[in-house]
Parts: structure tokens; C-alpha cells; sequence
């Protein structure tokens, strides 16, 4: 009896839920089958719930999505405790604006009834529809609006931007030799890593150009590159040398722990397990074949991502393509660019930072072209997203973005490096 009152007090709670964010139930037995009208949203199951869930847009960010506590709640209030077997094992904890019902609204025009809480809804029916993949082009600015330099409301050529889970911003500030944080809607950020001038000593960073936030041992790590080493700091008392006469550049670790290094001077990429990093030389995952244009080799390797599978996207620089390469394989495949230096749509100039998201659409910072391009797999040319309207630093122009990331909404961010600032383009919704 105290079983089935919990169980109905839950209900309860989540009727309330749909109610408030004017959402709608839907029959999770086959997880993200179709609810609505945009063929966009599926029916997650609800965390705690038999054949309950929530109908949501299949927005699958997954590397953004933070897992659930274990109550199976969200410490913010405005996400729900979701599963996404896509996702992770673990239940995850999904934004609330992405379950709408303006996004995902119901398949029919009729009443909807629950028969699992035996209760009616009435549903307002609406037309409005997200368009997939598709931002405003005019970008508002978030960072750096008090033009270039050290204050701590100010940034100089910033380099790889990435968003935690709050939504709090972390930049590779290279030209103030500091990576700083910028939490949401705050005007100015704090230093969180070197900020006492450039130089080699280990409280110091000489041009960092790229970081991963640690948050398990609540540190940063740090591509330091200008001392062609890889940095831990914990705080601005405590810091460590990993990593030791190294070209590095890009930075990533995946979801099993390992830590990827891309090598500029020895255009490689090679990974080590974190535990075992100090003291070893780790091992070649990509490249590692000499300066060269073949599908084994690299000129000049940047930044990267790595997808669930281990698969390792590299942006080649000087060959003006980005790469693939799978777990274990010898050599890349051409995924963005490789028909020469060009603004073309089958072209790149200088690409840096990437994105890969779940379906495996490469986004990439198309720095001398001042434009962000997608490419779909299998695709011949890639498209504009952003950008391409010449240099410059009006809200619909860049001058040699560096690196992009997305929040969990889907809002663009771009490292806008010689205007010294980070731009939004939001994801339009009509």
C-alpha cells in the first residue's frame, strides 16, 4: 500500500511537470518512436516511470548531456531525468526547453489521454516547427564585447572554447596567456589557469591553445603549447608537468579516460591512458608517417574530437582537410575539405576547431574563408552555417574564427580569435 502511494504521489508530481512546460505524455515502449508532428521529437522514457515518457526534440548532444544523480534527479531545475540508451546506460538529465510542446507539438488535434493516470489534457495545438540545423545570422556577442585586452572583462585571440554542463564557458585566452571561465550571463570571468604573464615556470603558461576541463579531480588540463608541453593545474598553487617536449596542439579525452595529444612537429596524434601518462611516450593513434598529403600522414595536425567508438577527427591543416581515423586503423579517410586551399564548397583554408555530432556531420572552423561549414557524410561539398561574408567584425561576419562548440539548446558558439571576442548564433525556432 506505501508502494503504491509512492508511485502515485510520483505521478502526480509528473502530471504537474507536463503541465507547467506544456508538454505531453507518450508510450515509451519503443523508445523515440514518434509523438508529433515534427518528425524531429521521439518519446524518451521517463527515469523511474514504466512506460511513461516525455516527447522531446532529438537534439543528441550526448556529450553535453549530464547524467542523473542518484535519486534519479537533476540538480537544475530546469532539465528532467531522462533515459537515452544513445546516450549512456546511466539516465541523463534533458533541458526542458527541447520538450515543449511549441517544438514538438502532438500528432493530432484531439484530446490526449493518459491512461496510466486515467486523467484528460487538453493540448493547444500550434504550428510552430524548429527548423533542423539552422541559426540566425546575426550573432550577438558574449564575450568580448569590451574590446581586446587583459581585464578580466576582456579577452585577446581567443582559441578553443568549450561549454560544461552549466553552460559555463571555458577559453584558451592566448593572447593573455590564461585560460579563463565565463559563467552564463556574467559580464566578466576569472582566471582559472596561469594569468601571471608568459614565461615556463609552472605556475605560468606561455600561449595556451588548448584545454579540458577535469571536473572528476577538479583541474584543468592544458596544451601549452608556447613550452611544448601538456600542463594539469589544480589550482594557482598546485600545477604539474605531464607531458614534456611535445608539439602540442589539439586535446581530447574520451570517454574511457584516454588522453589524445595532436604533435605538430611530428604531425602525429598519440594517446595515453591518464594513470600512466608521466614517464611515458604513449602510443601513435593517427599519423605518425612523416609530413605528407597521403591518407597516412598530416601536415601540420590542430585540434580534434573523438567520437564514442574511438574514431579521431583531426583538422589537417596544411593539407586543408579534416580526417578520420577509426580505432586501429593505418590510415585516415578525407571527411571535410581535400581538393587544395579554396572557398568553394568543397573546400577549406586553415581549418581549425571541429564538431561531430551524433550523426556524424562534421562542423568545422573554416578559419581563413571567416566562415563555419557543415558536411554530411558522404558529401561531396560542404555547406555554410555561419559566416562567409567576408572578414570583418560585424554580427553577421568573423575574422578568423578558431574554434565552435554548441550548448545544450543547440546555440552556436565561435571563438572569434582577431576580433577578440566569442559570438552566439542562436538556433532559430519559428
Amino acid at each position: 500500500m506505501k508502494i503504491k502511494t509512492i508511485l502515485t504521489s510520483f505521478f502526480l508530481i509528473f502530471l504537474n511537470f507536463i503541465v507547467q512546460v506544456n508538454s505531453q505524455t507518450c508510450d515509451s515502449t519503443i523508445p523515440y518512436s514518434p509523438c508529433s508532428r515534427n518528425s524531429a521529437c521521439g518519446c524518451f522514457p521517463m527515469a523511474g516511470a514504466d512506460n511513461i515518457g516525455v516527447c522531446a526534440f532529438l537534439w543528441k548532444f550526448c556529450s553535453q548531456l549530464a547524467p542523473c544523480g542518484l535519486s534519479q534527479e537533476c540538480s537544475d531545475p530546469d532539465h528532467i531525468c531522462v533515459h537515452h540508451s544513445q546516450c549512456s546506460n546511466q539516465p541523463v538529465c534533458y533541458p526542458l526547453s527541447m520538450i515543449n510542446e511549441n517544438i514538438c507539438p502532438p500528432q493530432s488535434n484531439s484530446i490526449m489521454t493518459n491512461t496510466t493516470l486515467t486523467t484528460t489534457m487538453s493540448m493547444e495545438v500550434t504550428t510552430t516547427k524548429i527548423k533542423l540545423n539552422e541559426w540566425k545570422q546575426q550573432a550577438r556577442i558574449v564575450m568580448g564585447a569590451n574590446g581586446s585586452g587583459s581585464e578580466l572583462n576582456q579577452i585577446l585571440l581567443p582559441q578553443r572554447i568549450l561549454l560544461d554542463k552549466d553552460q559555463n564557458i571555458f577559453i584558451a585566452d592566448w593572447g593573455n596567456h590564461r585560460i579563463v571561465q565565463w559563467k552564463l550571463n556574467e559580464n566578466s570571468g576569472k582566471v582559472v589557469a596561469g594569468g601571471n604573464g608568459y614565461g615556463n615556470r609552472t605556475d605560468q603558461l606561455n600561449f595556451p591553445i588548448d584545454m579540458i576541463v577535469d571536473e572528476e579531480n577538479n583541474s584543468v588540463i592544458i596544451a601549452d603549447r608556447g613550452n611544448s608541453r601538456v600542463v594539469r593545474w589544480f589550482n594557482e598553487t598546485k600545477q604539474e608537468i605531464l607531458i614534456e617536449n611535445i608539439g602540442c596542439f589539439g586535446l581530447r579525452q574520451d570517454k574511457f579516460g584516454f588522453l589524445y595529444v595532436s604533435d605538430m612537429k611530428k604531425n602525429e596524434v598519440r594517446k595515453w591512458k591518464m594513470e600512466e601518462i608521466k614517464g611515458n611516450e604513449g602510443i601513435v593513434v593517427a599519423g605518425g608517417n612523416g609530413e605528407g598529403n597521403q591518407t597516412n600522414q598530416f601536415d601540420r595536425p590542430h585540434f580534434m574530437f573523438v567520437d564514442d567508438e574511438q574514431s579521431i577527427y583531426v583538422s589537417d591543416l596544411g593539407n586543408h582537410r579534416v580526417m578520420k581515423w577509426r580505432k586501429d586503423a593505418k590510415e585516415g579517410i578525407v571527411v571535410a575539405g581535400g581538393n587544395g586551399l579554396g572557398k568553394e564548397l568543397n573546400q577549406l583554408n586553415s581549418p581549425k576547431g571541429i564538431f561531430v555530432d551524433d550523426d556524424g556531420q562534421v562542423y568545422v572552423a573554416d578559419s581563413w574563408n571567416h566562415r563555419i561549414m557543415r558536411w554530411s557524410e558522404g558529401k561531396e561539398e560542404g555547406e555554410i552555417i555561419v559566416g562567409g561574408n567576408g572578414k570583418g567584425n560585424e554580427l553577421n561576419q568573423m575574422s578568423h574564427p578558431f574554434d565552435l562548440s554548441f550548448d545544450v539548446e543547440g546555440n552556436l558558439y565561435i571563438s572569434d580569435c582577431e576580433n577578440s571576442r566569442i559570438s552566439r548564433f542562436d538556433l532559430i525556432v519559428q
